[in-house]
């Protein structure tokens, strides 16, 4: 198992790290603010349920695979670059809904997940930062180094959801204000993609 003090230190840090505003929380924000609380918190579980097949990945070894080599890190890359942008064009031109009474929403809760799991698991440097962060709480005289990695892993995931769903919330009530004034939300959508297409670019700059 896991000592302790060390379990506690890597807790300390990860509170600080899902905390701060970073892509994921951007992106659940962006969801929220958008499209209501609900849809929020399922873009945050879409992005633990990413980082769930990181921290697999990191444990079996793919993460390291991605970490040498240029070509199969810069392949999803620019895969995970292409889709945010992708989103971000459809959130730009998407008709904002014309009956405001009946509580349309520009998107579901189950399609905001999907999407929030391929855009998580299709960034290479959220596979690096698993392969690189999770090994320096482990020591390998304290029993099996998978087993620490799943529960360092699972900490990581708890935490980063549970930020998100404050995020969202917090991003919903504004959400709902801002839907009841159609002016804004005229402008919404292009904002929610501007955002995307911003966040896309900024994978595509990115080097390893």
């Amino acid at each position: 198992m896991i000592d302790p003090a060390t379990l506690l230190t890597y807790i300390a840090i990860v509170l600080g790290f899902v905390f701060i505003p970073g892509p994921a929380t951007i992106l659940t924000v962006a969801r929220a603010t958008s499209s209501g609380t609900r849809v929020g918190i399922a873009t945050g579980a879409g992005i633990a349920a990413g980082d769930v097949l990181h921290t697999v990945m990191a444990i079996v070894g793919l993460s390291a695979i991605i970490a040498t080599s240029a070509l199969l890190f810069s392949v999803i890359k620019y895969a995970g670059a292409a889709y945010l942008v992708y989103l971000g064009i459809r959130a730009i031109f998407e008709k904002a809904p014309g009956d405001l009474t009946r509580g349309a929403l520009p998107t579901t809760a189950g399609r905001a997940f999907r999407q929030a799991v391929l855009a998580e698991v299709l960034n290479p440097k959220t596979a690096l930062f698993f392969l690189a962060f999770l090994p320096q709480f482990v020591t390998p005289g304290s029993g099996s180094v998978a087993i620490q990695l799943s529960v360092l892993g699972i900490v990581f995931v708890f935490l980063g959801l549970l930020s998100t769903i404050v995020f969202a919330v917090s991003a919903g009530g504004l959400g709902n204000f801002l839907r009841r004034h159609p002016a804004v939300l005229k402008w919404q959508g292009k904002l929610v993609g501007t955002i995307y297409c911003a966040l896309g670019v900024r994978l595509a700059l990115q080097e390893r």
